[in-house]
């Protein structure tokens, strides 16, 4: 918002007879604190919810009585809450995590701060685990208000089905549109309507295909099919893929509207080459390109889908050597991923209902929750690591898709065994990556033979590496009994009269299992060098700084 918005805005504000459940007025800092902050931001979203707005407003530099501007000396720049900065500490404790936006500005010479607060969708606003709401004069606890939580639980806005009133189809891109149609067709080529769709005129077209209602422009038609230049009429929303090239080469290109067009064109700039496995037990390598073409595109469609466009963020893909990374605003809307690994699970809501039935109608992706399914399928037949989302955050969601092997056991296992239960896949890639498993998993691998090692260096156990002939890399991550290791120290002792500790890890550690990393290997020497030296087998002729190891004499 411009400078000229924000005054325009406050003046709106102002012409309020009196402050209302959704606006509150102060004037400087003193006249609230920090506490008091964050329960008026629970307040004023809910009580904009209440009161059918799409916003509530704290504001400071106006007196609540008689709604004179006077200005403030209250200003977020420099306010602390201890040693933390009052913004991010206000936004940790608010729940559901909510897009406020804080506004400084002048006014006639004066200083205004604005705090702009999303209403509350789907559930109350809280802070500190409180949700609050305004009754009258009074800030107090929503939970006393059960009527009022109920209109909060029901109320859920779709803002892809919202009308934009001054858009017209004129604003819609023609090529997109011809793209649509096609689409649909080929989406009900079995449909009763089917021989009807290419004699419709386009507001019919586009009201069945649900991208429009009745003839109106939604955000969603503006999303999927608005010429680039009518892509203001989402403002402050943002309808934009950025592409990010990051390697040795870099480079970056960003993709506006129409997404039902563009998407395939970022897809185009993803280089897509082959890679090659060579099974030891074949003749001939298996080749498979580095990324499915398909689950780029369910990747990127699913970002648009379910894109929490009141942030205001852009959808970004970012092309690694190794994989790719797909980013987007929000958090995983219904569930978690792992829920939908499988295909069994179907979303009983949508953040954007109206442009995810769009999509859907346009062959763009698919609502029945199996797009996740869809992208790990496409992985394990590919030999590949399977796609997730370790990297996701409270409000943004995180796809990676590998495009290369972590470890040829594992792929090799896949090319072998393609009759291994999807479930087993799923347990194997994250003993592959290094992930946690539980107990009962790690005895259920041990127990078919597709896992070794302790907890939590778990790896690939003999068998498999025998199927794939790997055994040098089983014999290189297998750790040997303890006693191995002492009667290898107290050789090299008798070989050479001493050894220094330098000696002895040089010794040991390059024998040590694979699996452990090198402050695990130092620990591992430093408790094998221990027990010889409490059983008396060796001991210390040397300083503490420097030892010499001996054999001890009886």
């Amino acid at each position: 918002m411009t400078e000229q918005d924000l005054q325009i805005l406050l003046e709106k504000l102002c012409s309020q007879p009196r402050e209302q459940q959704w606006l509150e007025f102060k004037l400087n800092k003193g006249s609230i604190n920090n506490d008091t902050i964050g329960e008026y931001i629970s307040a004023m979203s809910n009580g904009a919810t209440i009161a059918n707005k799409p916003f509530g407003y704290l504001a400071w530099g106006v007196e609540d009585v008689t709604h004179k501007i006077v200005g403030t000396n209250f200003s977020f720049t420099t306010a602390k809450e201890g040693n933390q900065d009052l913004e991010l500490w206000l936004r940790n404790l608010v729940h559901p995590k909510i897009n406020f936006q804080i506004f400084e500005f002048t006014y006639n010479n004066v200083h205004i701060t604005l705090i702009r607060i999303p209403a509350a969708k789907a559930e109350p606003t809280h802070f500190k685990k409180i949700p609050y709401i305004r009754i009258g004069s009074n800030k107090t606890d929503l939970r006393n208000f059960p009527n009022f939580i109920r209109i909060i639980y029901n109320t859920l806005e779709d803002w892809s089905a919202q009308i934009i009133e001054k858009a017209t189809i004129a604003d819609l891109d023609e090529k997109a549109l011809r793209v649509a149609r096609e689409k649909f067709k080929e989406k009900n080529n079995k449909a009763d309507f089917a021989d009807k769709i290419d004699g419709w005129d386009e507001t019919t077209f586009l009201d069945r295909a649900k991208v429009t209602i009745n003839g109106k422009i939604t955000n969603a038609a503006i999303i999927l099919l608005g010429k680039e230049e009518a892509s203001h009429y989402l403002l402050p929303a943002s309808a934009q893929v950025v592409w990010k090239l990051e390697g040795e080469e870099k480079g970056y290109e960003h993709f506006g509207t129409p997404m039902l067009l563009n998407t395939t064109k970022v897809m185009k700039r993803i280089r897509n080459i082959k890679y090659k496995f060579f099974p030891d037990n074949e003749l001939l390598s298996t080749t498979v390109n580095k990324y499915e073409t398909r689950s780029i595109l369910e990747a990127l469609h699913n970002c648009i889908a379910h894109q929490d466009y009141s942030m205001n963020s852009r959808i970004i893909v970012t092309e690694k050597i190794d994989r790719l990374i797909f980013s987007n605003a929000g958090s995983f809307y219904e569930g978690n991923p792992d829920d939908y690994t499988e295909g069994g699970k179907t979303p009983e809501r949508y953040r954007n209902p109206f442009l995810a039935h769009a999509m859907f109608n346009l062959g763009m992706i698919d609502t029945l929750g199996y797009g996740i399914h869809t992208m790990v399928m496409a992985q394990r037949n590919r030999f590949f690591p399977l796609p997730d989302y370790i990297l996701s955050e409270s409000q943004k969601v995180v796809l990676q898709i590998y495009g290369h092997s972590i470890d040829e056991n594992y792929s090799k296992l896949l090319i072998e065994r393609k009759d291994l239960p999807l479930t087993k896949v799923v347990l194997l890639d994250r003993v592959q990556k290094k992930l946690p498993i539980t107990d009962e998993v790690a005895a259920m691998l041990k127990k078919d033979n597709l896992i070794a090692g302790r907890k939590p260096n778990f790896y690939v156990d003999a068998s498999v590496a025998a199927v794939t002939d790997d055994k040098a890399t089983y014999i290189k991550n297998r750790a040997f009994k303890d006693e191995h290791y002492k009667k290898m120290i107290e050789a090299l002792i008798e070989e050479f009269g001493s050894a220094t500790r330098k000696e002895l890890d040089d010794l040991v550690m390059e024998n040590l299992s694979a699996v452990l990393s090198e402050k695990q290997k130092k620990v591992k020497v430093n408790n094998l060098i221990s027990t010889l030296r409490k059983e008396g087998r060796i001991e210390n002729v040397g300083s503490d700084t420097k030892p010499k190891w001996v054999i001890k004499k009886n």
